[in-house]
């Protein structure tokens, strides 16, 4: 799906099931973002390559599918907000941003350069796009609320998605932010859990366990959905269904099932990789691989 000037994603949806043309095209977007991480990567010689490919079907999903987006349009007061916990796998997001002509394409190549407005975690001063600064863990869903409330208060019409990773779901201020959504009936709010396993210091259930996670949300007062994460189309109609749903009275969760690192087999599930470098013989054999696959 193109976005047009004055045309948003979400717009014109007559069945939250995509069609196999746009499921098409968002499988192909997320191994666009997979390719441009490992390029922009490659520009800093080091990054976070795994978080981005366990998240890149629902970025895809997300920016070009089911927000109400307006090409080259970044600041439109109308537009579905994003907040990104993970900040560190924004390196996954700029290339979107510029695909979507929210700031020249030229800005990638000085990824992480000095002066450039790309950073290893987003800005939301410096780049077009950006709805949250984040990069301290556990803040994301906070702000997500402070842009729900507003957009209560103001009467705009836009939804607000927050993704967070799994092992943010140990920080206490996600929870005091959940709670609060939920008594405040946050119907306009959506979060999602990239649900891959592993954090910096290794998985995530042994460093400290949250399951039963969705049980817990539940307990929270949320509305909670569980999808496979790399499954472009049921991602796309989960994510339609909820930005449609007009009768949910709740704050709505999904915990979207991932791997991280999905797209290069020997960086799936392994924990040294959620910081890294490919050097360039080992960089065209990731992208030969990424390229090779339809996942």
């Amino acid at each position: 799906m193109t976005l047009q000037p004055d045309v948003s994603t979400s717009a014109g949806h007559n069945s939250h099931q995509p069609d196999a043309t746009t499921i098409e095209h968002l499988r192909e977007r997320a191994q666009f973002i997979r390719l441009e991480t490992i390029r922009l990567i490659d520009i800093a010689k080091t990054g976070h390559y795994t978080s981005v490919f366990s998240a890149a079907e629902v970025f895809s999903a997300l920016y070009y599918d089911v927000m109400n987006l307006r090409r080259g349009e970044p600041g439109w007061e109308g537009r579905d907000r994003f907040t990104i916990g993970k900040g560190h796998a924004a390196v996954g997001l700029f290339p979107i941003y510029a695909d979507l002509g929210f700031f020249p394409k030229e800005w990638l190549d000085s990824y992480t350069r000095l002066g450039s407005p790309l950073g290893d975690h987003p800005d939301m001063r410096k780049v077009p796009g950006v709805d949250f600064s984040s990069g301290s863990i556990g803040h994301a869903l906070s702000n997500a609320i402070g842009i729900a409330l507003a957009q209560r208060w103001t009467g705009q019409d836009y939804k607000v998605f927050c993704m967070m990773g799994d092992g943010e779901m140990q920080e206490g201020q996600v929870w005091e932010a959940a709670l609060f959504a939920a008594q405040n009936r946050m119907k306009n709010l959506i979060a999602i859990v990239d649900r891959n396993g592993f954090q910096l210091d290794g998985r995530v259930d042994e460093v400290m366990g949250i399951e039963p996670l969705d049980q817990k949300w539940r307990a929270f007062g949320w509305e909670v959905h569980t999808v496979d994460g790399h499954d472009i189309a049921a991602v796309t109609t989960l994510l339609r269904r909820l930005r449609a749903d007009g009768a949910r009275e709740k704050p709505a969760l999904v915990i979207s099932k991932t791997v991280k690192g999905r797209g290069v087999s020997y960086m799936e599930t392994e924990p040294g990789w959620h910081l890294g470098w490919l050097d360039p013989t080992d960089a065209q054999e990731a992208i030969a691989e990424i390229k090779a696959q339809v996942i």
